[in-house]
């Protein structure tokens, strides 16, 4: 709002994605398609022969998975067709996954869950579930849990129906990104109502449980010039703002049944100041069930980590950041649960790859895990070793982990696919 001071610049690790988010909403919006309308993303061409991690292991001999949860996304568009609803149950039970996180609402605001009165309103509803309880029962009657994953302040349909809602320029017109999309204000109250009442009838529908998606605030485009209803913004005051929302959220839906997760970007596992996005994560993990980083090693800035291409070296990557997410959750390390890369973006993946992200991840005592696919082609092999491809080694240098508030060198990359 006018007259708000600005809103500070995020820390090196938000800047290290910010390349890659410019590119991340058109990943994304593969969500909000029906699949028969997606398009595969461009691949580099991959060689033959058994996978070798970055610092030249081979993994193609490894153990199949030991997890306990296994899960995959679902697009809700894909969710609403019976056939291929019951198709996916059918690949997923005979590769062995056990848990599906299916979207109700994404980050165009477009939701699929009926009558919520602020959605009918806004026409936000979009009728693409028809029988929402059924597509529950389809899942859990195979064995299947289930969650329902909400996208929350990232809302381009809800900030221009309902201006008042958010975030704006300075000169009082509604703020958005450099690709035109637009965020609600992650102060506003009524935009926590609004996802707890799709949340609640979520649950009502039969969901295992509730996944909060894009819990944060901006983080790309011109985000010195984001003005909200909070006229002392601050890293700490945004910080402060996601767990009291969360505190909220968990108050009024564990009476219902659920348990709550929520999403974060990847770096969050290393990076300890919120990341200007408000984010902390081990404050947010101490208030929910399970917490999401979603480590896509695509969105990881070459360098990170002392990598020379994070995208390359899968394992390497997932090895670093699970590491120091179990650091910093101590004595629960059973809340995390990951977000693993099956999609291609500048690299190839094939099966191999994601078998790699699972092998480092598993390494370390977890034992849940979600992959994400946007067009819902999933690598189902993966929870089982199979020689699939070769990269070259490259020579490991120095880890050097991300600091705060510094500036970072060469060209940056930022982190989504949507998810957050």
């Amino acid at each position: 709002m006018d007259g708000a001071p600005p809103a500070l610049t995020p820390p090196r690790g938000i800047w290290y994605f910010l390349p890659v988010l410019k590119i991340f909403p058109l990943l994304l919006a593969l969500c909000a398609v029906p699949p028969a309308f997606a398009q595969a993303p461009a691949e580099a061409p991959a060689s033959t022969g058994p996978f070798l991690t970055a610092s030249g292991r081979d993994t193609s001999s490894a153990r199949a998975s030991v997890a306990t949860f296994r899960g995959v996304h679902f697009t809700g568009w894909a969710a609403g067709s019976t056939k291929a609803r019951r198709r996916f149950v059918t690949d997923m039970k005979g590769a062995g996954f056990n848990a599906v996180v299916i979207a109700l609402k994404d980050y165009d605001g477009h939701m699929f869950v009926r009558d919520v009165p602020l959605a009918v309103k806004t026409g936000a509803f979009t009728n693409a579930i028809a029988d929402l309880p059924l597509a529950v029962k389809d899942f859990k009657d195979a064995g299947i849990y289930t969650i329902a994953r909400i996208a929350i302040f990232k809302d381009d349909h809800l900030a221009r129906a309902r201006p008042d809602l958010a975030v704006h320029f300075p000169d009082g017109r509604i703020w958005t990104n450099d690709k035109g999309t637009a965020w609600v204000d992650p102060y506003k109250k009524e935009v926590w109502e609004y996802a707890i009442d799709i949340a609640s009838r979520a649950a009502a529908a039969g969901f295992d449980e509730i996944q909060f998606d894009y819990i944060r605030f901006p983080s790309d485009g011109k985000t010195r010039q984001c003005r909200y209803s909070h006229t002392k913004h601050s890293p700490a005051a945004a910080a402060a703002a996601l767990r009291e929302f969360l505190t909220v959220a968990v108050a009024r839906l564990k009476p219902l049944g659920v348990k709550i997760s929520v999403d974060t970007f990847g770096l969050t596992t290393s990076v300890g100041d919120g990341m200007g996005i408000g984010q902390t994560f081990e404050q947010m993990a101490d208030l929910v069930d399970y917490i999401s980083p979603m480590m896509y090693p695509s969105h990881y800035a070459h360098g990170e980590y002392g990598l020379r291409n994070p995208n390359r070296a899968p394992y390497e990557t997932i090895h670093h950041g699970i590491k120091d997410a179990l650091g910093r959750l101590g004595s629960r390390p059973g809340a995390l649960r990951p977000y693993l890369q099956d999609f291609s973006m500048g690299v190839r993946y094939t099966p191999a790859h994601v078998r790699s992200q699972i092998l480092a991840a598993e390494e370390l005592g977890v034992r849940g895990w979600i992959l994400w696919n946007a067009q819902n082609h999933y690598s189902w092999s993966a929870i089982s070793a199979g020689p699939v491809i070769k990269l070259p080694p490259e020579a490991p240098k120095p880890v050097k982990k991300p600091k705060a508030n510094q500036a970072p060198k060469g060209s940056p990359k930022e982190i989504k696919q949507e998810k957050q």
